[in-house]
């Protein structure tokens, strides 16, 4: 008998198909400590649901017996806590699940911007009638900071729509159908200079936390806009709102910020040429399903034997 223990709403609709699990596996979805308490130091396997991350650090130390552990969503920074770095087990998560969508996303942002859609809904409240020309997105350029699932999502996006795609890699790479030119990381700056949109779409780990900082910012077009649904952290959110108060830089676009609820008294909300999502930029209907069947599938390969696929680096951060 598999033991699995998830930490998660036990009536979110999205764990149906973890209910249809072969019998020899005892599944517990709880986001209750008692029974957590219980569960957990019996568990082969440990996962996190996307909104329960908050249990984690309570509940790693309980984690004894437990071989895997698994985050059911993308990003790990909340759960790497001194314990689960630590411990033996290996750490998986859905990394990819949500590229569609956020790629979607992405290129909706660059419309947005492309044909001032703040300019029509203003005019349409005001019911003023001013025609006016708009630069279209063919041939654009679009800088993508962090090439991994989510950034291949968006150049595959914005390829059909005839725009030019530079990416940034950490990592050496062979040519890619879906990109122009590839930037090393102490080429940042040019790609930035070079790029009419920026998409921000790396994890958060010591390393990319402030990458988009001030010098950054500052090599950007005037007319540049900025999109990020990576983490907040990874730009300088008080030299963004600088330079978008400015008019250094045409516009931002931001799915993630540096808090969490974004507080009322930021000026994101208000500046016209922002754009703020509340971290929902992935949340299509039914957008945890694909990262459950993501688990079911690692789960079956755990079952057999088989190496886990989505291995984080703990070390590393993602």
């Amino acid at each position: 008998m598999l033991t699995v223990t998830v930490l998660g709403n036990p009536g979110d609709s999205s764990f149906e198909p973890l209910k249809k699990l072969p019998s020899d596996i005892h599944l517990t979805i709880t986001d209750d400590f008692e029974v957590i308490k219980t569960a957990v130091p019996q568990s082969d396997v440990l996962a996190v649901g996307i909104f329960s991350g908050g249990l984690w650090a309570r509940t790693i130390p309980l984690a004894k017996k437990a071989t895997w552990l698994h985050a059911i969503g993308t990003g790990v920074e909340r759960l790497l806590t001194p314990e689960t770095i630590a411990h033996p087990a290996p750490l998986t998560n859905g990394r990819g699940v949500f590229r569609r969508p956020l790629g979607d996303w992405t290129v909706a942002m660059m419309l947005h911007f492309a044909w001032d859609m703040p300019r029509v809904l203003r005019q349409q409240r005001d019911s003023h009638w001013e025609p006016f020309t708009a630069p279209g997105i063919e041939g654009k350029t679009l800088g993508i900071i962090g090439f991994g699932g989510i950034g291949s999502a968006a150049a595959e996006r914005a390829r059909p729509f005839g725009v030019r795609i530079l990416a940034l890699r950490r990592r050496e790479t062979e040519s890619d159908p879906r990109v122009d030119q590839f930037f090393r990381p102490e080429k940042m700056n040019d790609l930035m200079a070079t790029s009419d949109y920026i998409l921000v779409s790396t994890p958060l780990t010591p390393e990319t936390k402030g990458l988009v900082g001030a010098a950054q910012i500052a090599a950007m077009k005037r007319d540049a806009v900025i999109i990020n649904v990576g983490r907040g952290p990874v730009i300088d959110e008080p030299k963004l709102i600088q330079a978008l108060q400015s008019g250094a830089i045409r516009g931002a676009a931001l799915d993630v910020m540096d808090q969490e609820p974004l507080p009322k008294s930021s000026p994101l909300w208000s500046l016209p040429n922002v754009v703020v999502s509340p971290h929902t930029a992935d949340h299509v209907e039914d957008f945890l399903r694909p990262a459950v069947e993501c688990f079911i599938e690692n789960l079956e390969r755990f079952r057999k034997g088989q190496p886990l696929e989505n291995i984080v680096d703990k070390h590393a951060g993602y």
